[in-house]
């Protein structure tokens, strides 16, 4: 059975499967992850998602507002036993829900060009690539996107 629960950045389940996602941008990313790390701080971040299937936790995510009208989207996750079913399609299209029901009229989004899956994902969702935005407009291993919500 499938479950989408919205909550903090302190559930633990939230919790967990963060400290997963960090441990493999720390091996794709290697020297950069800490730099990239300090971008990704949770005490800002008040809305998550979490998928469960049978009661177990499998992906993440969440929104932090960016500036007025546009949030942004952190902490996208999904653990590698259950990639490439729609899970992450899942998350991503709850997560711009919510969104929208808070006000917000666009997305954006930070991935690095090691995550070709990422890439892929966002873009068959109708993510369009843009210009680095702060703080990522110098790092060449950034790519930025957008949506419309």
């Amino acid at each position: 059975m499938e479950t989408i629960i919205r909550a903090d950045a302190a559930h633990p389940d939230f919790l967990l499967l963060v400290k997963e996602l960090n441990a493999f941008l720390s091996e794709i990313d290697g020297e950069e992850f800490d730099f990239y790390f300090q971008f990704n701080q949770l005490d800002s971040i008040r809305h998550t998602l979490i998928l469960y299937l049978d009661d177990t936790p499998v992906a993440c995510g969440a929104i932090k507002p960016y500036e007025p009208g546009t949030m942004e989207i952190k902490r996208m996750f999904t653990r590698p036993e259950y990639r490439n079913q729609g899970v992450g399609k899942k998350v991503l299209n709850e997560i711009e829900a919510w969104a929208r029901s808070e006000g917000f009229t666009e997305s954006i989004l930070e991935t690095g060009i090691r995550q070709p899956e990422a890439i892929a994902a966002y873009e068959k969702s109708g993510y369009a690539r843009i210009p680095n935005f702060p703080p990522y407009e110098n790092v060449i291993e950034s790519i930025c996107y957008t949506k419309k919500l």
